[in-house]
């Protein structure tokens, strides 16, 4: 078992030069990527004619005016738990609109279809819908968005590697369903109040923007989000464990579709049967999921700083910047500093990037670490390093300022190769003089 990285050498290709084999039309990026934009245009302009045709123009409208409130709020939020190791935004973009139109969408299909063939079965309409709210409705809309996460996990699995990433996958497309759902509610309110010829406070508008966006914005994340953390656990899982990959993720949508279960028949407990649940249940579950996802990430931070090491003694990072990359004050600073010093935003960007590159590199050694590194280990080492090597000539100079701003120096083992100054490298680094080491052929975590 190998305990540190090779000897730093300029790496050319990451991949070792080998040729890959000739993929399949279907198979080729650009049909892919069509095949899926197409999917969610054609569900998103089907779930704008449905909504529409239930709320009206002007009721679509405010209800659009009035759903996209929240969700800045929301992104934000789950945008900053994923700052760690930030994912990249094609992924959020295609979780918010699976949820906003292809899960929407199927909701209104299944649930609409379920609950009228319940009702034509039982003769009772009434019941029908309790049914359809309380059974069908959790099975059927925790499936559709629990879909987004299962593709995020399957196709983009380099990028979905813990418990965060699988909470703000989900997060987000739940946020892009609530979006829709929130329109549709909202637009139908407006359209009662209009034919009742209510407004102001006492409406149904308000009373449900009320209860929809100001008091339970958070409902639907908070469902998925127990998806998300199944994904998550599976995510960290080795290979071999086969059952536990496959069970955590299916306990996480059960424990969803209950909870959801749970907050909709909530209205049917009596009049202020809503209010307990909300009281009782769901206050206390998203304090309770806030704590675990915060701590979640401080162990990441944690992590960065107990794997990189490694990486220092080998030559790759300077002796400090396992610290600063493991505090995302001195992450802050850095940035900031290669914003002023080196050319502004793309800088700024060179660094952030060289940031997230170094935290995917420590959750990956230290998966290697504990057994659970997949079989491409070495050649994502190797793509890793190559990465961060391309920017660390404005990266190195920017965390060393951030070293020397959050804490003092402080003495470092000296390392068999030419040091300069007082943080391991010069203010334009150059690569050190050492003797090639080649890369293993094989995995070193692996048995």
């Amino acid at each position: 078992m190998a305990t540190s990285p090779p000897y730093p050498t300029y790496p050319g290709d990451p991949t070792g030069g080998a040729a890959l084999r000739h993929a399949h039309w279907w198979q080729r990026k650009w049909v892919r990527y069509g095949a899926l934009i197409t999917l969610l245009a054609l569900s998103g302009l089907v779930i704008l004619a449905l909504v529409r045709q239930q709320t009206g123009t002007e009721g679509f409208l405010v209800g659009l005016g009035l759903a996209v409130l929240p969700v800045p709020l929301l992104i934000a939020a789950f945008r900053w738990l994923d700052r760690v190791e930030p994912g990249p935004w094609r992924n959020l973009l295609f979780a918010f609109a699976w949820g906003a139109c292809a899960a929407a969408l199927i909701a209104i299909i299944a649930n609409s279809f379920a609950t009228k063939w319940i009702a034509t079965a039982t003769a009772d309409p009434t019941s029908a819908d309790t049914l359809g709210a309380t059974v069908i409705a959790p099975i059927v809309e925790e499936s559709a968005k629990a879909a987004a996460v299962l593709l995020v996990f399957l196709f983009r699995r380099r990028d979905f590697t813990g418990i965060v990433d699988g909470v703000v996958i989900a997060g987000v497309t739940a946020t892009g369903f609530a979006f829709t759902e929130n329109i549709l509610y909202l637009g139908t309110a407006f359209g009662t109040d209009q034919l009742n010829g209510h407004g102001g406070i006492a409406s149904v508008t308000a009373a449900t923007f009320f209860v929809r966006v100001v008091m339970s914005p958070f409902a639907h994340p908070l469902f998925t989000v127990l998806t998300g953390i199944g994904f998550g656990i599976s995510a960290l899982s080795a290979e071999r464990q086969h059952v536990r990959r496959v069970l955590v993720p299916l306990s996480g949508l059960l424990l969803a579709m209950g909870m959801h279960a749970m907050w909709n028949g909530s209205s049917t407990l009596g009049e202020y049967g809503f209010f307990a649940v909300y009281a009782m249940f769901m206050v206390p579950a998203f304090a309770l999921l806030t704590w675990l996802v915060i701590w979640t990430r401080q162990r990441e931070l944690k992590t960065v700083r107990e794997e990189l090491p490694a990486y220092a003694v080998a030559g790759w990072l300077a002796p400090t910047e396992p610290y600063v990359l493991g505090s995302m004050r001195a992450r802050r600073m850095a940035r900031e500093y290669a914003r002023r010093q080196f050319g502004g935003r793309a800088a700024a960007r060179a660094v952030s990037q060289y940031e997230a590159y170094a935290t995917s590199l420590a959750f990956l050694r230290r998966r290697g670490r504990l057994g659970r590194a997949n079989a491409d280990f070495v050649v994502r080492e190797r793509e890793l390093l190559h990465e961060l090597w391309r920017r660390r000539d404005v990266a190195r100079p920017a965390l060393d300022h951030a070293a020397r701003m959050t804490a003092p120096p402080v003495p470092v083992t000296a390392p068999p190769w030419p040091v300069y100054g007082v943080y391991g490298y010069p203010p334009h680094p150059v690569q050190p003089a050492h003797p090639t080491v080649p890369y293993p052929a094989y995995n070193p975590y692996r048995t």
